[in-house]
């Protein structure tokens, strides 16, 4: 496939007035040509040049792309053309990045393509679950069901992860904050009474003697620890990146962890239904929706536990039988599962385990926010506490002796 490129145009549109725009395009001649069908009387085509770098703009977030399809749902449920949807949503973002990307798309749809093969021009922003969607919902004049379906689902998908993520966010914050002050109060504080004590004549206690030696170490080989502090982070970005076996084993263990690990089991759980019950209900075969279904999972033990079942489904076993081989997933889902198979209403009984299991995950999110709190208070207490305890000890002694 021919790598398309951005051509900024001007000249006079179908009533004869000048204007300007952007078009998508393989070549300049393309471009013009395309113009042309268009009924635009171009005066100059242009290649559009972006900066390699875009310091005013903000990066496009997943919630942006969330936004982004609940407008465009909202737009074609009013009536509002395509084209002139994508202008609307376009004039309303800040992001520039970000009305750039919706302006390449308008573009792509302008020129010819369908809506589902622009967006899959981005597979960055829109994954294949998006687009299979998209497309079905053209193929089935429903799009703007499709797209309302769609923006559901993302909406719901960034609220669970917006949840998790700010449950694990604060703690990660205060700890990293306790550690740079410990760091400061070690090399910077701790000496100044090291000076100090050497004039007491007297033996220090084993915790303040401790304290120092770990204040002269940190001292010593501060810029080592550093360098290892960053070299681990890097080599674990690294392995994540580009070692499938270690994302298993670290997906693997973080089931086992206590309390985060039941969260988590729940969040995939809420994902697996949400996302088997807006593509099955969008019409997709129910081999194709467990196929993206498995991409959506977001652990890779429940991603091949859901190829298994894809597997097992095609070879002719039910759905529910399928599920309850992996013995990974709950009874509620297994149950609920087995009574939409038999009623006809299976995207229905998914879509409720769905909304039950996301209760439970922002029950137990805001649980845990609650017991993090005093727990990480309680680490800095310890932490600063016990550094200062240590340095003011030998002077509530000497004082005790006077």
């Amino acid at each position: 496939m021919a790598t398309l490129n951005t051509f900024v145009w001007t000249g006079l549109d179908k009533s004869g007035r000048k204007n300007q725009g952007e078009v998508l395009a393989a070549s300049q001649a393309l471009a013009k040509a395309q113009l042309r069908m268009q009924g635009i009387s171009a005066k100059t085509v242009r290649r559009k040049v972006r900066p390699l770098v875009s310091f005013g703009s903000k990066k496009i977030k997943s919630s942006d792309i969330a936004l982004f399809t609940r407008q465009m749902a909202t737009m074609m449920k009013a009536g509002v053309p395509l084209i002139q949807s994508f202008d609307i949503v376009a004039d309303g973002l800040e992001n520039q990045l970000m009305r750039n990307l919706v302006t390449d798309i308008k573009t792509d749809v302008a020129a010819g393509g369908g809506l589902a093969a622009s967006l899959a021009r981005h597979p960055k922003y829109f994954d294949d679950l998006f687009c299979s969607l998209v497309s079905s919902g053209e193929n089935s004049g429903t799009l703007d069901v499709m797209l309302d379906r769609v923006a559901t689902y993302k909406e719901k998908t960034e609220s669970l992860r917006a949840k998790i993520k700010k449950a694990m966010t604060y703690p990660i914050a205060v700890m990293v904050v306790a550690i740079v002050v410990t760091g400061i109060l070690l090399v910077k504080v701790v000496p100044t009474f090291a000076e100090t004590f050497e004039g007491f004549g007297a033996d220090l206690p084993d915790f303040t003697l401790l304290v120092l030696r770990i204040s002269e170490f940190v001292q010593a080989w501060w810029f080592i620890l550093l360098f290892a502090v960053i070299v681990a982070s890097w080599s674990y970005s690294q392995a994540m990146l580009r070692s499938k076996q270690i994302r298993d084993r670290v997906d693997a263990l973080s089931l086992k962890l206590p309390v985060v690990g039941g969260i988590i089991h729940d969040s995939v759980v809420a994902r697996f239904s949400r996302t088997l019950s807006t593509t099955f209900a969008a019409g997709v075969p129910l081999v194709e929706a467990l196929e993206s279904t498995a991409g959506a999972a977001g652990n890779s033990v429940y991603s091949a536990a859901v190829y298994q079942i894809r597997d097992d489904v095609t070879a002719g076993t039910s759905l529910y039988q399928s599920i309850r081989s992996t013995g990974l997933f709950p009874t509620m889902l297994l149950q609920m599962t087995s009574i939409g198979e038999q009623s006809g209403a299976l995207d229905e009984m998914l879509g409720k385990v769905a909304d039950q299991y996301e209760t439970l995950v922002d029950d137990a999110v805001d649980n845990l926010s609650s017991l993090m709190e005093p727990l990480v208070m309680s680490i800095l207490g310890v932490l600063i506490g016990g550094l200062m305890i240590a340095m003011y000890l030998p002077i509530f002694m000497l004082g005790s002796v006077i």
